[in-house]
């Protein structure tokens, strides 16, 4: 897919050889995402991301990532800082949003940039706050330990009965990511919740954290952070899961960031509870 713009602005499909200059320039803009974040998103679609180029200079970006066929996630949506307010980064937003074709899409959206999404069709679903802070020590929870192989089916099960749309791809990829840590609990045999704890740029990152009770969460949670005592960690908390905004509270991790979950349209039933950590704010 290409599209030409002004002032010879090409937008093309971006390769994950392009990961370093689109999450650099997310770096820049503060947003924190995790070192190995792109490879798990281009595993689950690898057309989905977009980069606009004059003279072969990459200048802008974002990602349209189809997580299946009724559902894709808008992130990334990023312009050189000197060479905004040109167009490029809506010229890259229409030819990207063409990817998701009649399917609903979904964003997390900075304040600063709520009313443009509204005018673009996006509705408010829920504020999302990004909770930082440093990790204190934490005992080890009964029924919770780390995640291997054999997990992966129940995993993806749970994760699809908790999000808009299935991720197996994404999910292989992002449970043994370089430097990612997770865990799951079990409620007898029944798998209760599961975790992931990720290198930052600035912070280590929790995320997705899904659990069936408060109870899971946190031991979840004590597990995921059982190693990183002294450290910054963050997680990104829907607000409406008020069980986990105190969780978050309790561990002494304070609001730092805010976004707002937005979509085109409905998307399929979930259980939104379970939510206690998104998996990323920055592409779904």
């Amino acid at each position: 897919m290409t599209s030409a713009a002004p002032h010879d602005l090409v937008v093309t499909q971006a390769t994950l050889a392009d990961w370093p200059v689109i999450s650099g320039w997310a770096a820049a803009e503060g947003w924190n995402p995790g070192l190995s974040d792109g490879p798990a998103f281009f595993a689950q679609d690898p057309d989905g991301f977009f980069l606009g180029r004059i003279d072969g200079e990459p200048v802008s970006a974002v990602s349209v990532v189809n997580h299946g066929p009724d559902y894709a996630f808008l992130g990334c949506y990023l312009v050189r800082p000197d060479l905004r307010g040109h167009g490029h980064g809506l010229t890259t937003w229409k030819t990207a949003l063409a990817h998701a074709g009649d399917r609903t899409v979904g964003l997390d959206g900075v304040v600063a940039q709520q009313d443009n999404y509204r005018q673009s069709g996006f509705e408010l679903a829920h504020r999302t706050v990004r909770f930082t802070g440093i990790a204190h020590e934490q005992r080890p929870a009964a029924g919770v330990r780390p995640a291997g192989p054999a997990d992966l089916a129940d995993i993806v099960v749970y994760d699809g009965a908790c999000c808009p749309a299935d991720r197996p791809r994404f999910l292989a990829e992002w449970l043994t990511g370089p430097g990612h840590r997770a865990f799951v609990r079990h409620d007898g045999g029944r798998l209760a919740g599961y975790g992931v704890l990720r290198p930052g740029v600035d912070t280590l990152r929790i995320g997705p954290l899904l659990a069936d009770t408060a109870e899971d969460a946190r031991a979840l949670f004590s597990a995921l952070v059982a190693d990183a005592a002294g450290r910054e960690v963050a997680v990104d908390v829907p607000e409406p899961n008020a069980a986990g905004v105190a969780l978050a509270e309790e561990a002494g991790l304070r609001p730092s960031f805010e976004t707002a979950r937005m979509y085109t349209g409905p998307v399929r039933a979930h259980a939104r509870e379970r939510v206690f950590g998104v998996t990323t704010l920055e592409l779904g």
